[in-house]
């Protein structure tokens, strides 16, 4: 099943064209990576697909309801997750505070006081803590943690939403190479078992030709390759302006 459908999207910016004709999918329970040098409009493409930003054409299909124009509030009710490259949280409150917090928020229960936090979603926040592997860390403020285990808390944060579909802006970022990989593994894991799809942009090759199942490549706004990692690995033009082979030319 297709969860995540786009359609020849397009946007500029006084007249410079930041996302040109890109159309991909993503199925269900699938991983896909889009890369792409610097300024291939990876971020955009991202705010267009979240509500960040309106397309100037295009469409963008959550299962079969069209989405594009809808503010990332409303997309987060319909099952539309972010992490982004700098990870947050409460840094005062608990691992397990801030989860609760974020499923007390997808429940929409504004009114429940703080002082009642404890006992609200104490299971459900259990649950989410053990599939990220942060269960004995719960009561841990979130400004002492170290920063892979804080990566793991916006994964936590994001799953506290019910996603059907998980965007993550380079979930790696700022992470040693040992983290990078356990985390990509955990994500991978995590959407096979719930049939989450993941979009995810990322600068480390070993971590995107390692765990992504497909993988899309913008330059210059433009999508220029698309397929399994073996195929886009050996594209011409993909190494020629991605990978930096300058023996090859296209």
């Amino acid at each position: 099943m297709t969860v995540l459908q786009v359609k020849n999207l397009h946007k500029s910016f006084g007249g410079v064209r930041a996302v040109s004709n890109v159309s991909f999918s993503v199925a269900a329970g699938e991983l896909l990576a889009m890369i792409g040098p610097n300024g291939a409009g990876k971020t955009t493409c991202f705010n267009l697909i979240n509500g960040q930003l309106r397309p100037d054409a295009g469409e963008v299909f959550l299962e079969a309801r069209k989405i594009q124009g809808l503010a990332p509030r409303q997309l987060a009710r319909l099952g539309v997750g972010r992490t982004f490259q700098i990870a947050a949280a409460f840094g005062s409150m608990s691992v397990r505070e801030n989860v609760q917090v974020a499923l007390r928020s997808h429940a929409r229960m504004p009114g429940l006081f703080f002082s009642s936090m404890k006992n609200a979603f104490e299971n459900e926040s259990k649950n989410i803590l053990e599939k990220v592997g942060l269960r004995d860390q719960a009561e841990r403020p979130c400004s002492v943690l170290a920063y892979g285990d804080l990566k793991r808390v916006e994964l936590a944060l994001a799953l506290a939403g019910r996603p059907r579909l998980l965007l993550m802006d380079e979930p790696t970022a700022g992470m040693a190479t040992a983290e990078r990989l356990l985390l990509m593994q955990l994500v991978k894991r995590i959407s096979k078992e719930k049939s989450i799809s993941v979009l995810f942009t990322e600068h480390d090759m070993d971590v995107v030709f390692g765990h992504a199942d497909r993988v899309v490549v913008l330059a210059e706004g433009e999508l220029v390759a698309e397929g399994s990692p073996a195929d886009v690995r050996t594209h011409a033009r993909v190494r020629r302006v991605y990978l930096g082979d300058e023996s090859v030319h296209a």
